[in-house]
């Protein structure tokens, strides 16, 4: 069975373990290197093949957005880019995605959700030769973090990470309105789920009232937000994140999107 390589860029020891660790005795995943800085990554990636880069944005010598820089000019294959960094504003995500970089994970590192988007990557280059092999079924094999207690305070960061995870999946990008409505009405969908079924009544006035704004701006902002997904194709991401096939074959409704997202945080999250 073929397998990804994956190149590890991060000036932090502990990190690096943690990932070598985690992907040790894995099918799919073969680590072909760990480094410490932008430059050596960048030497590795000219002798080695690489399919993905898990690419630290705060190194010595180039940092993560120096070498996606280098890479505009890649003779070779570009390969998959997984940013992480302890940097978690707008701004930064936006700046990685835009200059490169394929998905954006928050330190500290959630492990199932890298090895997801590791996974995203086999199943969209076909590096896994079973047809039936498909993320869900890969997925099983991860083994989940063990059960946490939480306060109602590291609770509600767990589930934008879920949310942040889904939104940069599908292509929603950080900066437009449309993204903080739609990741507030999704929570608040969580925490009661009957206010899906009143979305004009409840969901958008409350979403309103939170950002002091309208309701019909609510409305129209999260509705250009799951347009601009769908107009860059990668809603039918989708479809590998459930595990399903067609479950976004048509654009889906503001209501039905967040249904869709709120109960995946629910089933996933124990929330």
């Amino acid at each position: 069975m073929n397998k990804i390589n994956v190149l590890i860029a991060d000036d932090n020891q502990d990190t690096r373990n943690q990932i070598l660790k985690y992907f040790r005795n894995s099918d799919h995943i073969s680590v072909v290197g760990e480094v410490d800085n932008g430059m050596k990554a960048l030497a590795i990636m000219q002798n080695v093949p690489v399919d993905a880069v898990i690419l630290d944005i705060v190194m010595p010598e180039l940092d993560g957005f120096g070498v996606l820089k280098q890479l505009r000019n890649f003779p070779g294959k570009k390969p998959y880019i997984i940013m992480i960094s302890r940097l978690h504003s707008d701004a930064c995500v936006n700046r990685a995605l835009s200059e490169g970089a394929d998905y954006y994970l928050m330190k500290p590192l959630n492990m199932q959700s890298l090895h997801e988007q590791l996974l995203l990557l086999l199943t969209k280059n076909t590096l896994i030769p079973a047809p039936a092999a498909t993320t869900m079924a890969l997925t099983q094999q991860i083994v989940p973090p063990p059960p946490l207690t939480v306060t109602t305070s590291s609770r509600g960061n767990t589930l934008d990470e879920r949310i942040t995870h889904i939104f940069l999946t599908v292509g929603i990008p950080a900066h437009i309105k449309g993204y903080q409505f739609l990741r507030e009405a999704i929570k608040l969908v969580v925490d009661s789920p009957d206010m899906i079924n009143c979305i004009t009544k409840r969901l958008y006035p409350t979403v309103a009232g939170n950002f002091l704004t309208s309701p019909s701006k609510v409305e129209r902002a999260i509705r250009h937000a799951i347009e601009v997904a769908w107009s860059r194709g990668k809603m039918t991401n989708l479809n590998i994140l459930f595990g399903a096939k067609n479950i976004c074959e048509y654009k889906p409704t503001n209501g039905e999107f967040i249904a869709l997202i709120a109960d995946k945080m629910k089933i996933e999250g124990g929330f």
